[in-house]
């Protein structure tokens, strides 16, 4: 194939779902030996357009093009056998089966009658090492790890030998190292003439790995252009209509030093070591380090999703808590980093989703559903959650309004302290923009916010004070104008003194 031809376009593609329209008349396209970035708000439709450049939905109207002559894929494994191959965002996993056996599901390879089992060993022990893990092929899938289980679908994605690759937020759950692997793969597949469809909400990614970026709001085309020719800002500004260049909110002033939270001596086995720390009303306290660190388990110890030993006092007073309702009942919340595995029920609707933490406040006798309809619309209104119909299924929900349906869960049942585990991973930046300010609002209004974030920016941006941990011990405390990146991975890689809270 010619470099830089077509290898695969959508013309005036249009997609409804009933009497929602998503998608206006797009046109896409993608060359050969390019990567083609594709951005938008949650919401602008670009996973349906990514759906039906690969078979999943087909338009409404508009067609396809593949090496210039009008296509109709039939399904996505149609789509497959002619070269278009998707990474989904939600994992596409056989929980149940080794990692080879996913790797190779629909595509066994054969020995003679029987499977080349190892032929797919010895494959798979490849792939996974090109990207730099150490995933024992064998391993069950429902034992790896988030990230582990992104691995496994780029290297489920890489043995289908893509002429057409489709990458919906790949690095959405990767570390910056594994996400420098996947980079490195990424311009592998470009120079051998691979055209690649590059989907994040991280547009410094964008910016650093793309050729071309295409632009999509509200289901519209907004602009294609040379990534040279357009800086980070500009695309935000394209993507959100509106200047996003003050992202963060000022920070607050902490009227006085009045603390609600200290958690003394906290261990959880094997996990978190002696930490203590204390926590302001109005403060947004950020919570950094590097994957592994201890973070999300310190924290789940702390609300009783996991066994913990130590000292917890809230507004002064002894408390013990062995289960999230034990939490709630001392008005502490947390909202979990996982909102699809453990914060949200997608096959439900937002009114039992909304109300299900709080439901001793609907239920008089019968659950009362005009007052779950009616703080469904409060919620609504207040949280910006935009469903073209509120009995939507959640899963259907773009990941912006997803978080926001799980914060509005979360603040109907009143805490006063509230941990919220990376808060905007997955969420475009016009999203991430209301996300702050809500934060903003939370302390502002005298609550007190734990934040936890593998961005540094945004631990930064948001926080009072940072505490940094490392291998599960709290390594080191930053507060106002010393609050910054070098500080911060000095503590967290172990290059500056420790220093407990």
């Amino acid at each position: 194939m010619e470099e830089n031809s077509a290898s695969l376009a959508g013309v005036a593609v249009s997609k409804s779902f009933g009497p929602v329209q998503v998608l206006y008349g797009i046109d896409l396209t993608l060359r050969s030996g390019e990567v083609h970035a594709l951005i938008g708000e949650n919401g602008a439709g670009k996973s349906t357009l990514m759906k039906v450049l690969c078979g999943y939905q087909g338009p409404t109207s508009g067609h396809l093009l593949l090496d210039g002559q009008r296509v109709v894929f039939h399904d996505s494994a149609d789509a497959e056998h002619k070269g278009v191959v998707l990474i989904h965002q939600e994992f596409n996993l056989a929980e149940q089966l080794s990692v080879e056996a996913n790797i190779f599901l629909g595509r066994e390879m054969q020995a003679g009658a029987l499977l080349d089992r190892r032929g797919m060993h010895d494959r798979s022990l490849q792939l996974l090492r090109e990207l730099e893990t150490e995933i024992d092929p064998r391993q069950l899938v429902a034992d790896l790890s988030v990230p582990e289980k992104q691995m496994v679908e780029i290297a489920k994605a890489l043995v289908r030998d893509a002429r057409v690759l489709v990458m919906d937020e790949p690095t959405a759950v990767l570390t910056a190292k594994e996400s420098e692997v996947l980079f490195k793969q990424i311009e592998r597949l470009r120079q051998q003439g691979v055209a690649i469809l590059y989907t994040s909400h991280k547009l410094d990614e964008v910016k650093s790995i793309a050729n071309v970026v295409t632009v999509l709001r509200d289901g519209r085309h907004v602009i294609t252009a040379p990534v040279s020719d357009m800086s980070v800002d500009q695309m935000a500004t394209h993507m959100v209509g509106r200047d996003v260049s003050d992202l963060f909110p000022q920070k607050s002033v902490l009227a006085g030093s009045e603390i609600v939270l200290e958690v003394e001596h906290l261990s959880v086995p094997g996990r978190v070591f002696d930490a203590s720390f204390a926590l302001r009303r109005g403060e947004i306290l950020g919570f950094a380090g590097l994957v592994g660190s201890g973070r999300t388990e310190l924290m789940e110890g702390l609300v009783g999703l996991r066994h913990a030993d130590g000292s917890i006092k809230i507004n002064g007073a002894p408390i013990r808590i062995r289960s999230l309702r034990d939490a709630s009942r001392h008005r502490l919340a947390y909202l979990t980093e996982d909102r699809k595995g453990h914060g949200l029920l997608l096959n439900m609707r937002m009114r039992p989703n909304l109300t299900l933490l709080g439901l001793d406040r609907f239920v008089h006798g019968l659950i009362d559903e005009k007052a779950e309809e009616k703080a469904l619309e409060k919620a609504i209104s207040d949280f910006d959650i935009r469903a073209g119909d509120r009995t939507v299924r959640v899963g259907n929900l773009s990941g912006g309004n997803q978080q926001k349906l799980l914060l509005a869960k979360t603040m109907l049942v009143e805490p006063d302290i509230v941990i919220i585990d990376e808060p905007t991973r997955g969420i475009d930046i016009g999203t991430k923009q209301q996300i702050y300010s809500f934060i903003d609002r939370l302390a502002r209004s005298g609550k007190s916010v734990i934040v936890i974030s593998s961005e540094m920016a945004e631990v930064i941006g948001l926080s009072h004070r940072v505490m940094v941990m490392k291998a599960g011990r709290i390594v080191g405390e930053l507060e106002g104008r010393d609050i910054g990146e070098e500080s911060i991975v000095r503590y967290a890689m172990g290059l500056a003194g420790s220093a407990a809270a």
